[in-house]
C-alpha cells in the first residue's frame, strides 16, 4: 500500500521525464484515489484496456499511451470522455509516461526489446537519444536469422525490407513508430534497424543503402516497458502488479 503522491515522485524519480521534449503530458493523467495498492500496467489507455484493469480491481494504471496528446482541441466529448468517465466512476488513477519510458536505460521498451532480441546498446542516436544500436548477436548475425528471432521473441512476422543481404554486424532498435530515425540509424553504423511501423520512403532507403528494414508493429515492439516499470515501482512502494495485454495488429 502507498499513497498515489509517493508513487508519483518515485516514477518521476525513475523515469525523468523533465528531460524530454513529449507530444503530450507525461505522469498523472487522471487522479482518482489517494491510497494505491493494486498497479495495472499496459500498454494504451484504450476502453478495453481500463475496463479489464478495473475489473482485476486496480486502483492504479500504468500506460505507456495515455489519453491526451499534442494537438487535441481539449474537449471531453466522444471516445475520450467515455474512457475518463470510466475512470472517474471507478476511482482510479491513471499515469501515462511516452518518450522516458521508451529511453529508460534499463526498463524502457527499448532496453527490454533489446533484451529478447539478445541486443545490447553501447550507443544511442537520434532526436533525443531515443534510438539503441549494439553489436549484433552470433545467434542473429543474418537478416534471415534476425527476423526469425523478431517473429519467435514477439510472437509476430516481421515485414522485411531486405537490403542488400550483407551480413550484420550492428543492429539499431527504436520501438513504435520511430520509421522516421532510419537515415539515423544508417548515419550510426547499422547494418539493420528494427521498429514498430514502416511508411513509403523506408523501402527506398533500405535498396538504396543497403541496410535492412524490420517493421515489427507498434504494439509488439512496446509491450515490455510498462510492466517492468510497474513491476519495479511495485516492488518498491509494497504493491501487487499485473500486465493486461489488449491485442493489437498495428
Amino acid at each position: 500500500m502507498a499513497d498515489r503522491s509517493d508513487l508519483e515522485a518515485g516514477l518521476q524519480a525513475l523515469l525523468q521525464p523533465d528531460l524530454f521534449k513529449d507530444y503530450g503530458p507525461n505522469g498523472l493523467q487522471v487522479e482518482g484515489r489517494r491510497t494505491v495498492r493494486h498497479l495495472v500496467s499496459g500498454v494504451t489507455a484504450s476502453l478495453a484496456f481500463i475496463d479489464a484493469a478495473i475489473a482485476a480491481g486496480a486502483d492504479t494504471l500504468l500506460v505507456h499511451h495515455g489519453l491526451f496528446w499534442r494537438g487535441q482541441d481539449g474537449r471531453l466529448t466522444g471516445w475520450l470522455a467515455a474512457r475518463v468517465r470510466r475512470l472517474m466512476a471507478a476511482d482510479v488513477n491513471l499515469f501515462a509516461y511516452h518518450l522516458p519510458l521508451d529511453a529508460h536505460a534499463e526498463f524502457g521498451n527499448n532496453a527490454q526489446l533489446g533484451r529478447r532480441l539478445v541486443l545490447q546498446a553501447d550507443a544511442r542516436f537520434g532526436e533525443q537519444n531515443l534510438g539503441f544500436i549494439g553489436a549484433a548477436s552470433p545467434a542473429a548475425a543474418t537478416l534471415p536469422a534476425l527476423a526469425d528471432l523478431v517473429r519467435q521473441q514477439l510472437v509476430r512476422a516481421p515485414l522485411v525490407l531486405p537490403g542488400d543481404g550483407r551480413p550484420l554486424r550492428r543492429v539499431a532498435w527504436c520501438s513504435g513508430g520511430a520509421q522516421g530515425y532510419f537515415e539515423a540509424a544508417i548515419a550510426a553504423g547499422a547494418d539493420a534497424f528494427i521498429t514498430g511501423e514502416v511508411s513509403e520512403a523506408q523501402a527506398h532507403l533500405a535498396r538504396e543503402t543497403g541496410v535492412a528494414f524490420l517493421a515489427c508493429g507498434h504494439h509488439a515492439t512496446e509491450r515490455y516497458g510498462a510492466p517492468a516499470v510497474a513491476a519495479q515501482v511495485a516492488a518498491q512502494f509494497g504493491l501487487t502488479h499485473a500486465f493486461i495485454d489488449i491485442e493489437n495488429p498495428a
